[in-house]
């Protein structure tokens, strides 16, 4: 059995990461390949506890959050992403590695973050949405009533910075233009994912 594709799709909050997956899910069902979404922080009870320090429920040091960043990923590896990729499933994920590096490194040490996720499986093709930090709080503030922790203009442009950085130096990493209508989004995303569908075929 052929392993599925690991595909992540990355960007602010507000950026429409969310809605990408699920756009390229049925895009992906249309070609017959079968997929699933998932996303990082996770919903299970590390996920749980991130969420509980983004939302201000609780606090915990900038070292510590990233330390659970890592708990919730080797987890969700283990459990679900490896298992569905054996599998012959696709997996979509909301939020991989390259969220913590951008992130994470507004206040922890970019190396220090690197060395914790370095053994960590490598996604086929990792998509960046890039919006305007301004546009994705104006998005956030009309679909949900308060902002999360890295949720400040100031702090998202460090992200944006983050993320155009890391591109450079992580494994098949496109930038896109988010600004766009979503159906334009998809149409660059598919293209790649065709590019990456005929490498797999010439390589049979």
């Amino acid at each position: 059995m052929k392993r599925g594709w690991f595909i992540v799709i990355e960007g602010l909050d507000g950026s429409g990461s969310t809605t990408q997956c699920e756009n390229l899910r049925n895009y992906l069902d249309i070609r017959g390949i079968k997929s699933i979404i998932t996303k990082e922080p996770t919903n299970n009870l590390i996920g749980g506890l991130i969420r509980g320090v983004l939302t201000h429920d609780w606090t915990i040091s900038q070292e510590g959050l990233q330390l659970l960043f890592t708990a919730d990923r080797a987890h969700h590896l283990q459990k679900e992403i490896i298992p569905a990729l054996e599998r012959g499933i696709t997996v979509i994920c909301d939020r991989y590695i390259l969220s913590t590096m951008a992130f994470g490194a507004i206040e922890a040490d970019m190396e220090w973050l690197n060395i914790l996720n370095q053994k960590f499986l490598i996604p086929d093709i990792t998509f960046v949405l890039q919006v305007e930090p301004a546009t994705c709080l104006e998005r956030i503030s009309k679909s949900r009533g308060g902002f999360e922790l890295f949720e400040d203009v100031e702090k998202l442009k460090k992200v944006q910075a983050n993320y155009l950085l890391l591109s450079e130096y992580y494994h098949s990493i496109y930038l896109l233009n988010g600004n766009r209508d979503q159906q334009e989004i998809l149409k660059e995303i598919a293209k790649r994912m065709e590019e990456l569908l005929k490498t797999e075929h010439q390589a049979e």
